[in-house]
């Protein structure tokens, strides 16, 4: 079986450490996990990893958020992927700082990359894991913090929910969906 996880962010090293590269980060430390590096490819940076006998594509694309679809569509079809193997890790600013929900479907919510995948793979019908980050912004001020960097506690605390989200990862590529929102979603 093969399953391809797309973690949203920005390429560059001004969005490294932003809120909006949750995506990014949370694939990085797999990579880590696994022993596997990214490589420069088409439309994305992408790395492959085993676990438990399936085969896990990442991809972090290089078309900024905005135009994360176009990577996934690409993908999908370079990998022969079904979306419902496909599972799209994204920040979400309505969810509380590092709690993490699992969902099936769902609309953009505003999200301009989740708005592009919705356009360019054919509707809402994709799993997603939000990672949340919170809404400590004042009113007229949300991209300034989605583009900001993590506070010092955010940050310390970063790596126990990236681990969380990585077993999420696993689990989706193992128990599926279903069981993953029940056993994982706060």
């Amino acid at each position: 079986m093969k399953y391809l996880i797309i973690g949203l962010g920005n390429i560059g090293p001004e969005y490294e450490l932003t809120r909006h590269n949750i995506g990014f980060l949370t694939l990085d430390r797999l990579a880590d996990q696994k022993g596997v590096n990214f490589e420069m490819s088409r439309l994305a940076y992408h790395a492959e990893a085993k676990h438990k006998g399936r085969t896990i594509h990442m991809i972090k694309p290089t078309t900024y958020m905005n135009l994360s679809g176009k990577a996934m569509r690409h993908w999908m079809n370079e990998l022969n992927v079904s979306k419902e193997n496909c599972l799209v890790i994204v920040d979400d600013i309505a969810i509380p700082f590092g709690k993490l929900r699992m969902r099936a479907k769902g609309s953009s919510a505003g999200h301009n990359g989740l708005k592009n995948i919705e356009d360019l793979t054919g509707g809402q019908n994709y799993p997603r894991l939000k990672f949340g980050i919170g809404d400590d912004f004042a009113k007229g001020r949300q991209v300034d913090y989605v583009l900001g960097k993590f506070t010092k506690q955010e940050f310390d605390e970063l790596p126990f929910a990236m681990d969380k989200a990585i077993d999420m990862i696993y689990s989706f590529c193992t128990i599926g969906i279903i069981r993953t929102m029940t056993e994982y979603n706060d």
